[in-house]
């Protein structure tokens, strides 16, 4: 059955009038077309220069694709889902990108991703990875040139204290979660616990584990849903890695395992011990990390999430149930052991966040690379272990032959010019402080 066949019968069966057709650009962004429903087929067309778009709408050069040309999208009819904020019946797909010699456009974060998986089913392994997502809620009266607000809760009240895991607080906005979990549940996106966190109104969301494509495709749709809900509850919701100075930064966490074949977890040992490749993965991503910091950590505004030492991590430890490291084994039974990367920031694209984090350990299993010794009590305390800053990011990425291995020699090159740009556009602003401190006293 070809996917026309597929994709026209759900469309008529719900009543759809209009599609969303779109691809994830670099930043984790829909690029794509609204086309109606009847009209809706496996034939379309995007210029390729999406994804030589910066944040902020800016088209960089690409060597090996000069002429812009167009990419030829392919449906996948699997993400169909409905799109149950649209005002008439409308539905989502993810298109994937080819060029008119059927080969794939490698450097789409979609296809990045599903060549870091081939290497692991290259080895009989399948990677398993469940996302935690962090954000905030914002009074949508936020001025952009001023410190960002928390939005009022019940009886006009905004939050002052600081109120992690309260059940109270979350009372406050309980329309906007129960919304969020509607719109979750008619797009299949499978979250399960949300809890309050450090800051005024941030919250995380966990995922349920699974494919990794499949996990990025629901992190993506859940970053729009909670804008869209947002907006609905007339709020603004971020996922800036530190959208405020004084309170905790927003991170992406993500926990990963391995099965073989038959599902059994390759972390342990048939006696329940943890196994050579549990050792490699963490000694990979101790490794290989440092490297990847571009993709973990994409703009300027990332990096002053680890200026708070107490609420984010600044090294590559590892420890089992021990929240002060970067990289966290939480305490399981054999069959669910796992590592949990704790350095990403959630305002990551999740395609390559995963593709990063799961190209390191992918590494360190294969070269058989052996992790430092687990560290005793707080790591908080510890040196700083990672880049400081983006444009340090950006030479480590574009330098290391580890990325370029398995992420692609075009999608490294690209990715990094993008990330010059971006900085450059940043380094040319004078900020306020500038003005007021250096101003008249230099």
């Amino acid at each position: 059955m070809s996917k026309d066949e597929v994709i026209q019968p759900w469309l008529r069966e719900r009543h759809i009038e209009d599609v969303e057709a779109f691809v994830p650009d670099m930043a984790g962004a829909a690029r794509g077309k609204v086309v109606p429903a009847d009209k809706f087929g496996s034939s379309m067309k995007l210029p390729e220069s999406i994804f030589q778009q910066t944040v902020s709408g800016d088209y960089i050069d690409n060597p090996t694709n000069i002429e812009d040309r167009d990419m030829i999208l392919v449906p996948d009819p699997t993400t169909l889902r409905p799109v149950p904020w649209a005002t008439e019946p409308a539905a989502s797909i993810f298109m994937d990108c080819y060029r008119r010699d059927g080969s794939l456009v490698k450097v789409s974060p979609r296809a990045v991703l599903r060549g870091v998986i081939a290497k692991y089913e290259a080895q009989g392994w399948i990677p398993v990875v469940a996302p935690e997502v962090e954000f905030y809620l914002l009074s949508a009266h936020s001025d952009p040139n001023e410190e960002a607000q928390p939005p009022e809760g019940r009886l006009g009240w905004t939050e002052g204290a600081r109120q992690p895991f309260s059940i109270d607080t979350m009372n406050d906005f309980d329309p906007f979660i129960n919304l969020v979990y509607s719109y979750c549940e008619a797009q299949s996106i499978r979250t399960d616990t949300l809890s309050q966190e450090s800051g005024p109104a941030q919250f995380e969301i966990n995922f349920l584990h699974g494919n990794a494509v499949d996990l990025a495709d629901q992190v993506f749709l859940f970053k729009r849903t909670i804008r869209e809900a947002a907006i609905e509850k007339g709020l603004h919701a971020t996922f800036l890695a530190k959208p405020m100075a004084k309170d905790a930064g927003s991170a992406l966490h993500i926990h990963q395992s391995v099965v073989n074949k038959a599902g059994e977890n390759i972390f342990s040992t048939a006696g329940g011990e943890p196994s050579a490749q549990f050792r490699g993965f963490i000694g990979g991503l101790q490794t290989y990390l440092p490297d990847a910091m571009l993709v973990l950590a994409p703009y300027v505004n990332s990096y002053r999430r680890f200026l708070n030492p107490l609420a984010s991590p600044v090294n590559l430890a590892w420890a089992v149930d021990n929240r002060t490291v970067g990289l966290r084994v939480p305490d399981s039974s054999p069959e669910d052991r796992r590592v949990e990367n704790r350095v990403p920031g959630a305002d990551v694209n999740p395609y390559l966040a995963l593709a990063a984090t799961l190209a390191c350990g992918y590494l360190g299993m294969v070269e058989g690379l052996e992790p430092a010794e687990p560290v005793e009590g707080s790591a908080y305390g510890s040196d700083f272990g990672l880049p400081r800053h983006v444009s340090a990011s950006i030479d480590a990425f574009r330098s290391s032959s580890a990325m370029r291995s398995m992420l692609g020699n075009d999608f490294v090159e690209l990715y990094a010019a993008l990330k010059d740009d971006e900085f450059m556009e940043f380094e040319q602003i004078v900020t306020p402080w500038e003005r007021e401190i250096l101003m008249f006293n230099v």
